[in-house]
């Protein structure tokens, strides 16, 4: 099994379940690892006819990036066409972060929601993240940043795809989604004024991240996570972004809130 799907893969652990941590050991867990995992154990817990279609993600304390992860769901409600969970992630009894999920049976009605692609990115250079990311399997994903204007005219382009081979299941394709995409989600904020996570002058982070599913996901194909940011203010930020496949649907919506605060001065 890869890096990657052994990270998605949370097991039956007590009165929850268990996910697993590749390190570095002591530095800060990322982000998207806890979502997708939380993700991963309500997934665990509804009916296989029911997909998620909304995930709301608070990010509460740092976690550990070598340690494994506890999760406890809570059944918020369970309809003939729908259900809610509630999930928390622990490391030795501290909480983490504390996320809702919807699920829902597929239903007939209107549809919208696709663009043209803003070109080819087979034709783009391998740039892998926009930064650092030593606690990903970065060699399982293809990724091609390809960032347009500056200010408030600034445009995240985070083409990505799976390298590695993943089992059909449509599940799995929204687990990657939410793992891959909190990626230096919050980039934007500062990209606004010139800056990026890397800069040491800014406290920085994800402390609030919410995605809508529209459509499935194909992991292992094309996808193109477009972001902006609309405000930012009080030390937080707001990025908005659309996930949009390889023909152009958009599969899902995202909005993140983060941390873009002067550090002080030593």
């Amino acid at each position: 099994m890869s890096t990657l799907l052994k990270l998605l893969d949370v097991r039956a652990d007590g009165d929850g379940y268990l996910g697993e941590s590749i390190g570095p050991d002591g530095k800060r867990a990322y982000g998207g690892q806890l979502a997708a995992q939380s993700l991963a154990a309500a997934c665990w817990s509804v009916e296989a006819d029911r997909s998620p279609t909304n995930m709301h993600v608070q990010f509460l304390r740092a976690g550990d990036a070598g340690a494994p992860v506890h999760y406890r769901v809570q059944r918020l409600y369970d309809g003939r066409t729908a259900a809610a969970r509630r999930v928390e992630s622990y490391q030795n009894d501290r909480l983490l972060t504390a996320a809702t999920v919807s699920f829902a049976t597929e239903l007939a009605g209107p549809e919208h929601g696709h663009t043209s692609l803003p070109g080819d990115p087979e034709a783009l250079e391998h740039t892998g993240p926009p930064g650092p990311a030593p606690s990903l399997p970065l060699g399982e994903f293809d990724i091609r940043v390809d960032d347009t204007g500056a200010g408030d005219a600034f445009v995240r382009r985070f083409w990505w795809r799976v390298t590695t081979e993943l089992p059909a299941d449509p599940r799995l394709h929204a687990l990657v989604a939410v793992y891959i995409t909190d990626l230096y989600g919050i980039d934007p904020v500062l990209a606004v004024h010139g800056h990026s996570m890397r800069s040491r002058a800014f406290r920085s982070g994800t402390t609030d991240s919410s995605i809508w599913f529209h459509r499935p996901v194909r992991a292992d194909r094309w996808n193109l996570l477009e972001a902006r940011s609309p405000a930012a203010a009080r030390g937080r930020g707001i990025a908005t972004a659309s996930l949009i496949g390889s023909d152009g649907s958009v599969a899902a919506t995202l909005v993140q809130e983060g941390l873009a605060a002067d550090r002080p001065a030593q």
